[in-house]
């Protein structure tokens, strides 16, 4: 029987990162191994290094199929078959053959050959699995018509990721290395954008890292392992549904962070009855809450809390398990048993179990009332311990009463008095020193049974005992009443901290302080109004209750809905009010820049355009002036030469500044936001002829590179020849004179770009966001040139008929800008309308020593 052989995949995150390289050289190692190597398919597409790279191996010669009168080339199965070599390389296994092959893909030749015992070394980029088809589209806008199953891939022996850095790669791509010249200044525009290598180089991580948790879990299952295998951090946060719920996932959330790249899984266990349920609203909004964190949310079912909470940790191979500290009191755990959390810290073996402590470190806090020392509770307790114990104390000393034990008698019914004035304070103890005193009385002193007092000093026992048992008492609530005022003291120093902040954060200030108001008083609801807006509205006002008013300096109110609050608290109140005047003093500052700021602006623009104004347009209306009085004062004296020669120097000196006022006024519209535009669907290639005639440009100075079935844009044909007018100017001005501009049109996704390339100077990264202001030349001294508004109007103008307009580096050294429209059909689909006119509020800006 023919012993399978084995597939080796290797995975790239996008073309040319390296995996026909490492194929043909992992094929070369082995051949020098003595193992026997052929190539079955090599896809080389022209790369010199590549080719190089196969010299040495045998080449199983392909097989030549005509389809529709074209002759195209596929690997020859047969052949390879009949070969029979140890190890097969095989290139692009996502490759749909030709029709006529024996199969329709080359991943179902593989199988063959696998089938056949021939070991296969192969090729395949993220794009091509099946499940991830759709994921790739939405971050490349380019549809992959050759996908592979993953069920292809998962059964493969061994899977490799050729792993390259985004920007090594789009280096390797500028320098030529992956695609042809031509084809470099779409490609990075394109599909290999930098954010696009990102994702899709995350894209492959992450599918290998699932793929080889895969077949962890298949061996430890095949293998009967139940123990923790700590590949990578897997934390576990169990969520009932109640307010600490966020807490726990957050904190979970920040253990799995600092494990450096761990999982978090959030679990609800439900019972089988539906008896034990928690809220749906809080579970979704914890659920959402894991999603946003990175996180999986679980549903599992069982009776058994604890046991189901360890058995899903268990199974999904977990190395930490977050709970929540019960929240049930100490009578109902000391009458229930153990919790939740303390089965599952014996349960958990070598799981790490965090119990978090969420009252304390949720963000929702009230303060402690300033009234009385001890709580009801402490005293409900003291009195019924002085009800209990009292019976219990007289029965026992009864039972061995006689003349000599009232001492005895005595120090028990004192201890008794001591506890209760501990535990309840004065009021409590006050009770029981009261009944021992009657109970003393008519238990231990003659004559029993009655409550008669035959010696004056048995009266004055009893009133120092009462004494005794007030002075503890009052010992008592003043440490209780001094502990208080520390949590009372650490609660407003969290509040004042609080509110100090609230005011440095700025935006958002006011419904922080809103909040914090209404969470430390305890109110239901708190609401900052001024002349009649609501600032900041939290929680929900009782109906028709009227809420307490407090001034907020003398524009604003705050408005407390609840009980009055007391004198105590209404010192923070006053540190709050005038936080929050601070706040609102601020908002009013800032309103007040934000409203200068344009006229600071426009002032700049004013300076600006009357400097342009004093030396720009005096040059050719000089010259005008000057060949107009040329004209009118020698009259006939003058040669037909020489008047051809004025009125030349006059129409040019005219244009010029026709141009100069007709620019400076385009630039005062797009700052006005006045310029209307008229959209419409345009070729590409009709606008670009335009602007070349205009300009004069020929083949020997301008390459049109127009790609095949680009689609219209929706654009001005006037703004966007214009603006294409002042791209083409600058960049032949600034190309040397033996480098000719380029000019290409392609399509990617809904957008079509039309990208201006020249190979001069560039301009540095840190000085583009100049290259827009008005009135900036960058260096260029020429002031023959214009007032620099090029860049200005062009950005104005291609924002306006909502596209973009960004400079980008030229492979070798240059300037590319790049206008980027959206495609008409596109907008068409989003609703617009063809024609439509529309005005657009644009920015100036300057260029690479631009005139227009």
């Amino acid at each position: 029987m023919t012993v399978r052989g084995r597939l080796r995949v290797l995975l790239g995150a996008a073309p040319g990162v390296g995996k026909t390289f490492t194929m043909l050289e992992e094929g070369r190692r082995l051949l020098g191994e003595g193992r026997d190597v052929v190539i079955g398919v090599l896809e080389t597409h022209g790369r010199a290094a590549t080719l190089a790279m196969a010299d040495g191996l045998e080449v199983v010669p392909r097989r030549t199929i005509t389809y529709k009168g074209v002759q195209l080339s596929e690997m020859d199965l047969a052949a390879v078959l009949a070969r029979a070599p140890r190890v097969a390389l095989v290139d692009e296994l996502a490759h749909t053959n030709a029709p006529g092959s024996p199969h329709e893909k080359r991943w179902q030749d593989v199988t063959d050959l696998l089938e056949a015992g021939i070991d296969v070394i192969s090729t395949v980029n993220i794009q091509h699995i099946e499940s991830l088809n759709d994921v790739v589209q939405q971050i490349t806008g380019v549809p992959q018509r050759e996908t592979i199953p993953d069920a292809v891939l998962r059964e493969a022996d061994q899977v490799e990721v050729v792993d390259l850095a985004p920007q090594a790669l789009r280096d390797r791509l500028s320098g030529g290395l992956v695609y042809p010249a031509e084809r470099v200044d779409a490609a990075l525009s394109n599909y290999f954008r930098l954010g696009n290598l990102t994702a899709l180089r995350e894209l492959a991580l992450l599918w290998l890292a699932d793929d080889v948790d895969q077949a962890l879990r298949r061996y430890r299952a095949e293998h009967g392992i139940n123990s923790k295998w700590e590949a990578r951090e897997r934390v576990v946060v169990t969520l009932t549904g109640g307010p600490e719920g966020e807490t726990l996932l957050r904190r979970g959330a920040r253990i799995a962070a600092r494990s450096g790249g761990g999982e978090l899984l959030a679990v609800h266990v439900t019972s089988q009855d539906g008896l034990r349920a928690a809220s749906p609203g809080a579970l979704a909004a914890q659920r959402a809450l894991v999603e946003q964190l990175g996180g999986s949310f679980h549903q599992v079912v069982g009776e058994d809390v604890p046991t189901a909470l360890v058995d899903f940790a268990r199974s999904v191979n977990a190395t930490q398990l977050v709970i929540g500290v019960s929240r049930r009191g100490r009578l109902s755990a000391l009458l229930t048993g153990q919790g939740i959390g303390a089965t599952v810290i014996r349960e958990s073996g070598d799981i790490d179990v965090h119990i978090v402590n969420h009252l304390a470190a949720g963000e929702r806090f009230t303060l402690p009332r300033w009234g009385g020392a001890l709580s009801l509770r402490r005293r409900l307790a003291g009195f019924l311990l002085t009800l209990l114990a009292g019976p219990l104390l007289s029965w026992f000393l009864v039972t061995g009463r006689n003349d000599d034990s009232i001492t005895v008698d005595v120090l028990g019914f004192q201890l008794l008095v001591v506890v209760v004035s501990l535990i309840g304070g004065i009021q409590p103890a006050l009770f029981a020193a009261v009944l021992s005193g009657v109970t003393i009385d008519y238990f231990f002193l003659q004559p029993y049974n009655t409550i008669t007092i035959s010696k004056p000093l048995h009266i004055v026992a009893i009133g120092l005992y009462v004494v005794i048992a007030v002075l503890v008492s009052v010992v008592v609530d003043r440490a209780a009443r001094q502990t208080r005022t520390a949590r009372r003291a650490a609660a407003e120093s969290d509040l004042l901290q609080t509110v100090a902040g609230s005011v440095l954060r700025g935006q958002g200030a006011v419904q922080a302080l809103a909040e914090r108001t209404r969470e430390a008083f305890g109110l239901p609801a708190v609401r900052v109004v001024s002349a009649g807006s609501v600032l900041a509205d939290c929680g929900e006002a009782p109906p028709e209750e009227r809420p307490t008013s407090v001034p907020v300096g003398d524009r604003a109110q705050l408005e407390l809905y609840g009980s009055d609050l007391k004198a105590s608290e209404r010192r923070l109140l006053a540190v709050i009010v005038a936080q929050l005047e601070a706040v609102l003093e601020h908002s009013d500052l800032e309103e007040v820049a934000s409203e200068v700021e344009p006229l600071t602006t426009t002032d700049r623009v004013r300076s600006a355009l009357l400097s342009a104004v004093s030396h720009d347009l005096r040059r050719p209306l000089a010259a005008a002036t000057a060949a107009v009085g040329g004209l009118r004062a020698a009259g006939a004296a003058l040669t037909e030469q020489d008047r051809e020669e004025l009125l030349s120097t006059a129409d040019e000196s005219l244009a010029t500044l026709a141009s100069l006022v007709t620019d400076l006024l385009d630039v005062s519209r797009l700052q006005a936001g006045v310029l209307a535009i008229t959209a419409a669907p345009v070729d590409p290639a009709d606008v670009i002829a335009p602007a070349l005639d205009e300009l004069d440009l020929g083949p020997d100075q301008v390459e049109i590179d127009l790609a095949v079935d680009v689609p219209a844009v929706l654009a001005d044909p006037v703004l966007l020849q214009r603006a294409l007018v002042n791209l083409l100017v600058n960049a032949v001005r600034h190309s040397p004179a033996h480098r000719r501009v380029r000019v290409s049109v392609s399509s990617f996704a809904a957008v079509v770009e039309i990208r201006v390339i020249d190979h001069g100077p560039g301009i540095p990264t840190d000085r583009r966001h100049e290259m827009f202001v008005p009135f900036q030349r960058l260096g260029d001294t020429d002031n023959t040139t214009g007032l620099g508004l090029g860049l200005a109007l062009s950005k104005g103008f291609v924002e306006g008929m909502g596209g973009t307009l960004s400079p980008e580096d030229t492979p070798g050294g240059g300037l590319t800008m790049v206008v980027s429209l959206p495609t008409a059909l596109s907008v068409d689909r989003a609703g617009s309308c063809e024609g439509r006119d529309r005005s657009y509020a644009g920015r100036g800006g300057s260029d690479e020593g631009e005139d227009s």
